[in-house]
């Protein structure tokens, strides 16, 4: 069987997002937010309202230049952190298969509908239940909702997370005042870790310290009162901490 022609397929993918959208405006009543806000390490979108808030897991699509007219997949995009575009090698992958050039170029010159277009056709694939365009400057940038996180998961979610100046959110991690990407002085951890890893207990950290206090945790008996001020253990981010592993020992995880 042949495939689908490229512009009908397209076009059945705009008519079903179309309608998904009308139910997704009544369910949320999208019209009336006053605000929005999204953050691409917690993968959380934020929908605000003058007395509420509803929080949305997302796959960020791509974005539209206003300048270049142009189209960037975030599968193509290296500022795109990989949590946030989890399931988009499909479309490149689908594309290929069938033989349509739009979903395996990753830049590629369009028009004002090309956004709404390609966001068709990632929640086709992908399976969402909304999606939202948000401008910043020159650029429309588009979502694609996959699950609505209630206030309480968002909370504790957040907890877990830490702004880093140099990686903006990223979950915590912590390490002892001598571990750095400077100078090697050994890397021992709590357990076993590599990136993106899905931690088995939910109190679990990542956590590190240097070979001089393993002798003075050691020493003591484990970590109490002494060896732990002879650590000064620092709170920092997941990236910052796989930065500094890979630094002391010589090799990248993961």
């Amino acid at each position: 069987m042949n495939p689908e022609p490229y512009l009908l397929f397209k076009e059945r993918c705009v008519d079903e997002l179309h309608n998904l959208q009308e139910e997704f405006k009544k369910v949320y009543d999208i019209d009336s937010h006053t605000n929005w806000e999204y953050d691409h390490g917690l993968g959380i979108f934020t929908i605000k309202y003058p007395d509420r808030e509803y929080y949305f897991e997302y796959v960020g699509v791509g974005s539209y230049s206003n300048k270049t007219r142009t189209w960037k997949w975030s599968w193509d995009n290296e500022y795109t952190p990989d949590d946030v575009k989890k399931g988009m090698l499909k479309i490149p992958e689908f594309g290929k298969v069938r033989g349509y050039d739009e979903l395996t170029t990753g830049l590629f010159d369009g028009d004002g509908e090309t956004g709404w277009q390609m966001t068709a056709i990632a929640n086709n694939l992908l399976k969402g239940f909304g999606a939202y365009k948000a401008t910043s400057g020159h650029l429309d940038i588009y979502f694609l909702f996959i699950n609505e996180v209630e206030k309480e998961s968002y909370d504790k979610l957040r907890k877990r997370y830490v702004k880093c100046g140099e990686h903006g959110s990223r979950r915590r991690a912590f390490v002892c005042q001598h571990l750095n990407s400077n100078t090697k002085t050994g890397f021992e951890e709590a357990f076993p870790t590599y990136p993106d890893m899905e931690f088995e207990y939910e109190d679990d950290d990542f956590q590190a310290w240097c070979d001089e206090c393993e002798s003075v945790r050691v020493k003591y008996d484990g970590w109490n009162e002494e060896s732990e001020k002879f650590a000064k253990i620092k709170l920092i981010c997941e990236k910052c901490y796989f930065d500094i592993k890979e630094f002391n020992l010589g090799y990248k995880e993961g």
